[in-house]
């Protein structure tokens, strides 16, 4: 049994509420049971400095916890004047995960910022950032459309992300921090709506993992995130 007492190949409850920031143009507040993060999207009306002339826009991301999203305090990452290894990593896979399902020529020169803030967290917190990331930025095309400043959607397809683990001998899906802790494997999973794999990141934590454990977490996390892209058609729907 999981500490979670979930059947091996059930989510936590997950949960999208949209329009949770008055000030951005597209936002969400998404919930894997006990993980919850604020989702983002601010549009500028300018690319990088690098895309300038070249009739592209970009989707980049920022990542943060807030101090008490855990049992203790942590420290702002601004009070130490850069964000941690940690941080940038799991940020940059955001942004990729996100540009993978988008037409950049389509968008043009602007830019999309994702900020993707944990307010309290109980694992997969990168997982939950990439599906909410997605609903917010799915808004802010939205609204750049309602206001004349796209005839078509530069989004191509959905995309989610779930973790996946091997515990006790046996593959499961979306662990929790309980069982994340103990997991001889923990993997995440970025998909497409239509199925295309993304990004894959696993580690062995024990021993190391078969083929055979590797393909049963792959066909977890296919079930898992369609489960989460019908959420989120729904979600703005």
């Amino acid at each position: 049994m999981r500490p979670s007492r979930r059947a091996f190949d059930e989510l936590r409850p997950v949960s999208i509420e949209r329009n949770v920031a008055r000030y951005a143009e597209g936002s969400c507040l998404i919930k894997f049971g006990e993980t919850h993060v604020l989702c983002t999207a601010s549009l500028e009306d300018k690319p990088p400095s690098w895309l300038r002339g070249t009739g592209k826009g970009w989707v980049t991301a920022e990542y943060a916890m807030l101090p008490r999203a855990t049992h203790e305090r942590t420290r702002r990452e601004s009070s130490s004047g850069k964000p941690s290894g940690r941080t940038q990593e799991i940020q940059r896979l955001v942004g990729r995960s996100l540009r993978a399902v988008v037409d950049l020529v389509r968008l043009g020169e602007k830019q999309i910022t994702i900020d993707c803030d944990v307010l309290q967290a109980d694992g997969g917190t990168r997982t939950a950032s990439i599906t909410g990331g997605f609903v917010a930025l799915q808004e802010c095309v939205k609204w750049m459309m309602e206001r004349k400043m796209l005839t078509v959607s530069p989004i191509k397809d959905h995309v989610a992300a779930i973790s996946c683990g091997i515990s006790k001998g046996t593959a499961v899906l979306d662990l929790d921090y309980a069982e994340d802790s103990e997991a001889m494997t923990d993997a995440n999973f970025v998909m497409t709506g239509s199925g295309g794999l993304v990004e894959i990141q696993g580690t062995a934590e024990g021993a190391p993992f078969s083929q055979e454990q590797f393909l049963d977490m792959l066909a977890l996390a296919r079930k898992g995130i369609g489960e989460l892209v019908e959420l989120q058609k729904q979600a703005v729907a």
